[in-house]
């Protein structure tokens, strides 16, 4: 793609007008990044305008270390709601707003002879700089009216004293409107406002992006050039920020939709001039949105710069992943420069799509060479993907995993990457802490998938003795041949035993250990247990039982183990002691648990 061409005018990033700079000052004082200066509002900082009087106000010029803002949209309903909105947006520490007014604007026009007077209300009342936006309904937007009266407001909103610092055009509306370039470039001449030209498609990469850039280019009259397009996979985001790499001028590159979140947060890595945040869930504008709450709060948005590396979960899907906030939160504990996002790569039923889908975004991440992507965490249905791409590339590979034919967390280390498994380490440890070393103790394990082999596994590396009870026999019977193989290739002197069982055939444990997703919340028997509660009752011996769900917490087998006086062990330990493992490789300092802990159950406790 050609880099974006330099724009005639240079603008201004924002510049509110008196009565909220006003605000600003006296009831927030300025944002970090924001200087109250006596500035000229001239030609030097105006395009196209003629010089005036200096006025008191803040005032930003676009220079390649700005930092990137944050914007809350706000769907205006009626002059009351906007101010409240505002005034929220501002008290969660946003920058500016944008109103959405495409469906009170049309109600207005219906209404008024001079629909546009509500509209500068709005503004002139606003507790931040603001966009205005009246989003048609052929750009996605909810305005079905006709195109006349958007361009009257658009004028108005140019030439009037209280003006927003920009307006959001869609390009395609020039078109549509062959007199509206030279409207808005005659109200244009005198005004401080900027014009935001945008570009979106709800579907996918425009298969012309490049020209549509151009053709925006061609326009001269763009302030601030605008992106957003539905995100297919993660690599549409790589080619996002090299649009805001390449550019000169202010930009907004967007990813809709749960692939495009790496566009939203990384935005400051790209210097984007602004990134959109919704106030609330309900009040997202965009598919994939997030709230400015998880956006500062979660992500540390205030936090990134262009030496901040990438760290993510990888998976599919991903999007209610405790990861996130986990690894997020100790970050910030250690100050270690990254972000933590959840990275989707999309499975399949068919294995060799879903081991290309997961190789062709993987490896785009590692090869982009402005990207610093450093290592991420690999769940369902990836994780022998790892094993797979990791052996393939020449990665390090640890035997463990080649072993188990199942990893969970990758890492870059002096250049080379290094692949490893942190879950079966993590339960067995778990489990040996409550019950001492499981040699010669006997253990039923249920279930026969990725969790339950690595798990066989390492308690066969440390001499247990297994029942595994699954449904399916061919494939309990697959996962012992894979075990027994496995540990050969480990080398263990001493190894367990592993039989094929069931609960009344294995009829004295030491511990039981659910790998099944039942119990799980979304899975396929959310209240169901694995074993029938009277078949529990009998197995001689039992004291402790394991559950590697965390959702819940309290899954209904460990209430069932409690209630007959059984020990038991949560999945949220094991997803801590895992994530802990793997906050270690990467950055070389001990994991703060017990906040990890704390941030997982109260999580979890808050969706009850």
């Amino acid at each position: 793609m050609p880099p974006l061409p330099r724009p005639i005018p240079s603008s201004p990033r924002w510049l509110p007008n008196r009565a909220v700079a006003r605000s600003a000052q006296d009831k927030l004082g300025m944002p970090a990044h924001v200087r109250a200066l006596p500035v000229p509002l001239d030609t030097r900082h105006v395009a196209g305008g003629p010089a005036v009087t200096t006025q008191l106000v803040p005032s930003i010029l676009y220079t390649p270390s700005m930092s990137t803002l944050v914007c809350v949209p706000i769907l205006v309903h009626d002059e009351q709601q906007a101010r409240a909105d505002a005034m929220a947006a501002r008290n969660l520490g946003a920058d500016l707003v944008e109103f959405r007014v495409d469906t009170f604007y049309e109600r207005l026009v219906d209404e008024s002879e001079e629909p546009w007077k509500p509209v500068l209300r709005v503004v002139r009342e606003s507790e931040l700089p603001c966009i205005v936006t009246c989003r048609p309904e052929w750009e996605g937007g909810s305005y079905i009216g006709p195109e006349e009266p958007r361009a009257d407001l658009f004028e108005r909103l140019l030439v009037e004293p209280e003006r927003p610092r920009y307006i959001d055009v869609e390009l395609d509306a020039f078109r549509r409107s062959p007199g509206l370039l030279g409207r808005l470039r005659a109200a244009k001449a005198g005004s401080s406002t900027g014009i935001m030209v945008s570009i979106h498609d709800f579907d996918g990469r425009p298969h012309n992006l490049s020209r549509l850039l151009l053709e925006l280019r061609d326009l001269e009259i763009a302030d601030v050039t605008k992106i957003a397009i539905r995100a297919r996979s993660l690599r549409d985001n790589l080619e996002l920020f090299e649009i805001l790499r390449q550019a000169d001028t202010p930009t907004i590159a967007l990813g809709m939709g749960v692939f495009g979140t790496p566009s939203r947060v990384l935005a400051p890595r790209y210097n984007a001039l602004l990134t959109f945040a919704s106030l609330r869930d309900e009040s997202a504008t965009a598919p994939g949105q997030l709230t400015i709450s998880e956006l500062l709060t979660r992500h540390r948005f205030r936090s990134i710069s262009r030496t901040t590396g990438l760290y993510g979960v990888i998976g599919w899907p991903v999007a209610h992943s405790m990861s996130p906030a986990v690894h997020s939160a100790g970050f910030e504990a250690v100050e270690h420069d990254a972000v933590y996002l959840p990275l989707p790569v999309a499975g399949d039923e068919d294995p060799e799509s879903s081991y290309a889908s997961f190789k062709a975004s993987l490896t785009a991440l590692i090869d982009d060479d402005h990207l610093d992507f450093r290592g991420a965490s690999v769940t369902l249905p990836h994780k022998s993907n790892l094993v797979r791409l990791g052996i393939e590339m020449g990665w390090d590979v640890e035997p463990f995993a080649r072993a188990c034919n199942a990893a969970n967390t990758l890492t870059r280390l002096e250049e080379q990457w290094h692949v490893t498994n942190t879950d079966a380490p993590a339960a067995v440890d778990l489990l040996e802490r409550e019950i001492g070393p499981v040699r010669d103790k006997r253990v039923l394990v249920l279930g026969a998938g990725g969790v339950a082999r690595a798990i066989v596994l390492e308690l066969l590396r440390r001499g247990a003795c297994i029942g595994l009870c699954n449904r399916s026999q061919d494939r309990a019977n697959k996962l012992i041949e894979g075990a027994s193989v496995g540990v050969r290739a480990l080398q263990t002197q001493v190894p367990g035993s592993i039989e094929r069982t069931t609960p009344t055939r294995f009829a004295r444990a030491h511990a039981l250990i659910n790998c099944t997703p039942v119990g799980m919340v979304g899975g396929p028997d959310e209240t169901g247990l694995p074993i029938p509660l009277e078949q529990l009752q009998r197995i001689e011996g039992l004291s402790l039982v394991q559950d590697t769900v965390y959702n819940p917490p309290e899954t209904s087998l460990l209430k069932a183990a409690a209630s007959l006086g059984l020990a038991t062990l949560d999945g949220v330990e094991m997803f801590v002691a895992q994530a802990c493992e793997q906050f270690r490789i990467w950055t070389g300092h001990k994991a703060p648990a017990s906040l990890y802990e704390t941030i997982v159950r109260e999580s979890l406790a808050s969706k009850d």
